[in-house]
């Protein structure tokens, strides 16, 4: 072979490779910017659905899908709680929480485990009963999120462990279904009973796990608030507290921080023409609403208390409430809300407004369907308080509303009762007011009445009390919310006895 051509055909083909690997190195790879290009996952929701009734963990598998023609770059993906977080990460192959320009080729996926750790006992407080967290994307400036959803505790899940955001019904032929496991019940999502009386034995637990949740239809989102239980039909509620071991009904998130926190979940929800509820010994906490009634339904409650609600504690809707010896405080609605009517009767409660902005007690007799009640529709209201505190913070702790001005439609008595009212009895609004609380203490801001309002503490002041003595024996009731033997002359007004 000819040297000088085979020297010309070996320059020409290191001369062609060198040129093709230029060029392989000089393309560089082509990502999109645009904010419309977003991450895909294989859920939206990474659900531990392992029951812990021992120490262990558990590893979940997450995917991530880039549907475009150009590479993605994410620029960070972290859990939302940082350092605390009871979650671990190993992301495409890199162990770690929190990954910074993490790339994916265009149409690829790639995968993040998850693995969580639960020691069920330790206190709530460190290991509650659902363990929620954001896993967070950042790409082209969108921020995208992941739940991940772990069960710390070994409890009686209601309606299941998967119930977050659902609606479930449950019937028992009209039977009993008593809630007498040691475990806590945790309703996770929105229980509906219906044809069946639900018992709670003295010492029951129930914790419940809000939050918003949403509906999507082909046309609407709808988002609502989730975390409650609700009695139709036949259900019916039967609260057996005692003083000692009361029925408890708080949010599942028990740590520290949590536990002032209104709103925290929905409530309860006893709806039109249930009957036959009956709650003692009962304490309802840290809700959007504590109770709700609604119309022709009947509720009797004792010894009972409602507070730390971002709403109404107590609300009547046009139904019937018998309540003594019940404490209503920190609702940033009203304590005690009575709409539409209806017949009530309160005995020896307190009502206490401190804080907020709502008064301590509402009540009307209409039910408006505009803005300035033009259009409305009426029910007679029937409502009796007896030896009740309606007090607060504010010059004014009791609003009427009677839309159709007949006394017929608008009967309230209240009888030894302390309440702080100013603007209510002026010509334009409720003049005749006294007439319907007498005999009545009206007092004053400066006034002593209980031992540290700013401190929740709702005892009478032992020596200063305007309330000392000044209620009247009622047949029937003997013992205050504590327990304590009430005078048989000259009892106090209000759940509490004083020493």
């Amino acid at each position: 072979m000819n040297t000088s051509f085979t020297m010309r055909l070996f320059v020409f083909l290191c001369a062609a490779l060198f040129g093709a690997f230029l060029l392989s190195t000089c393309q560089k790879e082509s990502f999109t910017t645009d904010a419309s290009d977003k991450l895909e996952f294989s859920t939206d929701t990474l659900r531990f659905d392992t029951a812990f009734t021992q120490l262990g963990s558990a590893t979940r598998i997450l995917k991530l899908y880039n549907r475009h023609k150009e590479s993605l770059r994410i620029s960070k993906i972290y859990l939302e709680n940082g350092e605390p977080s009871r979650f671990n990460l190993n992301i495409d192959g890199l162990p770690g929480n929190n990954q910074e320009n993490i790339e994916i080729a265009p149409e690829d996926s790639l995968y993040i485990f998850a693995e969580v750790t639960i020691n069920p006992s330790e206190p709530l407080s460190s290991s509650p009963f659902v363990i929620g967290e954001n896993l967070v994307f950042e790409t082209n400036g969108n921020t995208q999120k992941v739940v991940l959803e772990a069960w710390g505790q070994n409890a009686n899940y209601l309606p299941s462990r998967f119930g977050a955001g659902g609606v479930t019904g449950f019937g028992c032929g009209g039977g009993e279904w008593v809630w007498d496991d040691p475990r806590p019940y945790v309703i996770y999502g929105i229980l509906v009973v219906d044809e069946c009386t639900v018992r709670m034995p003295a010492g029951t637990r129930v914790y419940v796990h809000g939050g918003l949740a949403k509906q999507v239809t082909d046309t609407s989102v709808v988002r609502y608030n989730d975390g409650f239980i609700a009695f139709q039909g036949s259900g019916k509620l039967i609260v057996e507290g005692t003083k000692d071991k009361p029925v408890i009904f708080e949010s599942d998130r028990l740590e520290p921080e949590f536990d002032f926190v209104p709103g925290q979940w929905t409530g309860i929800w006893l709806q039109a023409g249930t009957s036959g509820h009956q709650i003692e010994n009962c304490i309802v906490r840290n809700s959007i609403i504590g109770i709700r009634v609604d119309s022709a339904a009947d509720l009797t409650m004792r010894n009972t208390q409602i507070y730390n609600t971002s709403s109404s504690g107590l609300i009547g809707i046009h139904a019937k409430i018998t309540a003594e010896n019940c404490l209503f405080y920190n609702n940033t609605g009203y304590s005690i809300q009575i709409e539409y009517g209806g017949d009530y009767n309160f005995t020896y409660c307190t009502a206490a407004s401190y804080g907020v902005d709502g008064e301590a007690l509402r009540m009307g007799n209409a039910l408006c369907f505009d803005d300035f009640c033009s259009d409305f529709d009426a029910f007679p209201l029937k409502a009796r308080f007896t030896n009740c505190i309606i007090f607060g913070g504010r010059v004014d702790q009791i609003t009427l509303f009677d839309r159709v001005d007949d006394p017929a439609f608008f009967d309230y008595q209240f009888t030894n009762c302390v309440v702080r009212i100013d603007r209510l009895t002026e010509p334009d609004a409720y003049p005749d007011f006294p007439n319907h609380c007498n005999p009545c203490l009206f007092g004053e801001g400066s006034d002593v009445l209980f031992v540290a309002a700013n401190d929740d503490i709702y005892r009478l002041d032992t020596l200063n009390s305007i309330a000392r003595d000044y209620g009247t024996p009622v047949t029937g009731i003997t013992i205050d919310l504590d327990g304590k033997v009430r005078s048989a002359t000259t009892p106090d007004p209000g759940c509490f006895e004083q020493e």
